[in-house]
């Protein structure tokens, strides 16, 4: 599947455009990771992406197919979406929660059947998560929390997860946990799209990124070359430096101007 938008523009209010002519493509087994700061359009476009949202112009495509021209239900078997902070309403288990996932394949009145519960675990034992399935989901921990949404698309039948600050609040060995996931899935030929603040998860994970400023996009392409010093002041208004090490790898820093103290 190959997911389009193509010079996309939206305003929540006219005359104040939250994107402006943003334009990004991703086939399966690739991973984007669209970076920026608070304000610059990242939740904004994963909407448009979706579908939740319909851009003022511009255009997104599934496949060529306009995804205004597809169905609801049609949308939600190629795209799932994870959300950011989800806070649960009702006290449903990890399973029902996954099993939510199923709604596109099941009719109006349709219960779900041994098919769908056969998907859940399927989509649980994937992320690592089938020892949750009879907990309630309010009583699991956020990095368990964003297992089960993942789990929730892949039970959907997403081709390409649209996942929304999924590292927020997690500690680094969680976030790995949740990236390391994400990648072998993309790895098994699904693609996804994550908004971040952290250009060093994007270093590690991503196969290409893209910098939203005020809506616009100011630059992207492979890691490697598309998160520098300049790019990465220009989304953030501040001074960075990059790290390389002997290896190939690199980390990003913020440039202060004190010097750390160092325990004795």
């Amino acid at each position: 599947m190959r997911l389009v938008a193509d010079r996309i523009h939206y305003a929540y209010r006219p005359g104040r455009d939250a994107l402006r002519g943003v334009s990004l493509a991703i086939e399966d087994g690739e991973g984007l990771f669209v970076l920026g700061a608070n304000g610059s359009g990242k939740t904004t476009l994963l909407d448009c992406l979706s579908g939740l949202r319909t851009p003022r112009s511009g255009l997104v495509a599934i496949d060529g197919t306009p995804l205004a021209h597809l169905s609801i239900r049609d949308r939600a078997r190629r795209i799932g979406v994870a959300p950011q902070l989800h806070e649960p309403v009702y006290s449903y288990t990890v399973e029902q929660a996954v099993l939510m996932g199923r709604a596109p394949h099941l009719g109006l009145f349709a219960r779900p059947g041994r098919n769908d519960r056969h998907a859940v675990a399927e989509a649980l034992d994937a992320v690592g998560a089938s020892e949750l399935h009879d907990r309630p989901y309010t009583a699991i921990s956020g990095g368990e929390r964003q297992l089960v949404l993942i789990a929730r698309g892949l039970a959907q039948g997403a081709v390409c997860l649209l996942m929304d600050e999924p590292a927020a609040h997690l500690d680094p060995h969680h976030q790995h946990g949740i990236f390391r996931i994400v990648r072998r899935l993309a790895d098994a030929g699904r693609s996804f799209i994550v908004t971040s603040h952290h250009p060093n998860n994007a270093l590690l994970y991503a196969d290409e990124v893209l910098f939203l400023a005020k809506g616009a996009s100011i630059g992207g392409g492979p890691p490697a070359l598309a998160i520098d010093e300049a790019t990465l002041e220009e989304a953030y208004a501040m001074e960075f430096e990059i790290l390389r090490g002997n290896n190939g790898s690199s980390a990003v820093l913020p440039r202060v101007d004190f010097q750390p103290r160092r325990s004795r």
